[in-house]
């Protein structure tokens, strides 16, 4: 097995997911407004440190992926993020696309940017010891959209992407999101979803990209939010498992959901039944940013001695999913858990 390959399987390792905490400097100003706090580097720098060194953190999270300034900021005894990460047992990886733009002729859809001098970054990536990347493409369902273009665009930058990371030795996480927004039923985010993960596994492979080197974070298939009738958790289970089992191929390690706007515990209640279900030739794992950190930050409000109260809840979050990864997560445990 290769080096890329053992660390993908170790980013989906059993009752264990990934920390998305790649939050962009503008991502991070609306978070910390809702808690009063200013965004400030340290502030920044404060926050993420006081995830990261939560006790127990390795027991449920594998990897966590972390924005360039992240990267190269320090625990505050002087440890680089990504060795401190490294001595807990969690891989530390980074975003390094460089944004959803507006796409040129295709209104109300956009293309992820990053590609240009992808390499060079990479190389220092690794450099700085990222073992894995994230890049992710926005699908947008509305009238008349998405467009093949849209599409056939974002799953062709998705390959170029994983090719180059592959490349230069790091593991990417392929993100196809099609979004929750909108009033569109289960039936339709299910023919997009079909349709986007069709077109990304075609390209992928004409890019000549190694399956078994690369983890996929798919958005679940689901209700748009505003959609009258709510689809439940066993149907959007179970819409999910049939539209993966057709279209993401068995030598895929694992599948590390993105949360997507889903409450707390729904994103979790969702990962369960999928599991319970039997999941498939894949481990299902969660790869989730505001489903996991929502209650850290409410608990913490930038304040030191709110910490221990804001790492407990980012640790229960996580013990959560890490139970919904193996099908053994209900609200009675979660409960008793808090």
């Amino acid at each position: 097995m290769s080096e890329l390959a053992k660390v993908a399987q170790a980013m989906v390792a059993s009752a264990k997911g990934i920390l998305a905490a790649d939050e962009s400097t503008g991502t991070i100003e609306k978070r910390f407004k809702s808690i009063n706090v200013e965004n400030s580097e340290e502030n920044r720098r404060a926050y993420r440190d006081m995830l990261f060194t939560a006790k127990g953190v390795g027991d449920h999270i594998s990897g966590v992926i972390l924005y360039d300034e992240t990267l190269r900021q320090k625990s505050a005894d002087g440890t680089p993020f990504p060795a401190l990460l490294t001595r807990l047992g969690v891989l530390p990886g980074i975003k390094v696309d460089a944004g959803a733009k507006a796409m040129a002729l295709c209104d109300g859809e956009t293309i992820t940017e990053g590609l240009d001098n992808l390499p060079k970054r990479c190389a220092e990536y690794v450099k700085l010891g990222a073992k894995f990347t994230k890049w992710r493409a926005v699908i947008t369902i509305g009238n008349g959209i998405p467009s093949q273009a849209c599409i056939s665009a974002n799953a062709h930058a998705l390959a170029r992407y994983a090719a180059i990371c592959q490349s230069t030795g790091l593991v990417p996480i392929v993100e196809p999101e099609v979004l929750m927004d909108g009033d569109h039923t289960i039936e339709r985010c299910q023919d997009v979803t079909e349709w986007t993960l069709r077109e990304v596994f075609a390209a992928l492979a004409d890019q000549k990209v190694k399956f078994e080197e690369m983890v996929l974070k798919p958005s679940m298939v689901i209700s748009g939010k505003d959609c009258a009738k709510q689809a439940g958790v066993q149907e959007v289970a179970q819409r999910t498992l049939d539209v993966l089992k057709r279209w993401v191929p068995a030598a895929v390690p694992g599948i590390a959901f993105l949360s997507g706007g889903q409450s707390d515990e729904l994103a979790t209640e969702h990962l369960d039944a999928m599991n319970k279900l039997g999941g498939g030739p894949w481990t299902l794992s969660f790869s989730y940013g505001r489903a996991l950190q929502q209650p850290s930050l409410k608990a913490w409000k930038g304040m030191a001695g709110n910490v221990a109260a804001a790492q407990a809840a980012l640790i229960h979050r996580a013990h959560m999913n890490g139970l919904a990864a193996t099908g053994k997560y209900s609200a009675a445990l979660e409960k008793k858990a808090a």
